[in-house]
């Protein structure tokens, strides 16, 4: 049997309820709606997923090392 799709949700900013038939759906506005995506491209949402590559883990872990050692990126010694 099919899934019915709900007939109302809450926008995802203000969390007012919206209906599935307004037109900024799943946002209540426009504002909402551009808010969302302001988060999205200032970094504010980010999709993480494990890490499976033992070189890549490797890698990761050097980088951190090296940030712990010298947090201001400067390599060069005196």
């Amino acid at each position: 049997m099919p899934k019915k799709k709900p007939l109302a949700l809450r926008c995802p900013i203000c969390r007012t309820l919206v209906l599935r038939t307004q037109e900024d759906f799943p946002f209540c506005s426009d504002r909402c709606r551009t808010i969302d995506l302001g988060k999205w491209a200032s970094g504010g949402y980010v999709i993480s997923t494990k890490i499976n590559d033992p070189e890549l883990l490797e890698d990761l872990a050097e980088q951190q090392s090296k940030l712990k050692r010298d947090p201001d990126g400067d390599s060069s010694e005196q």
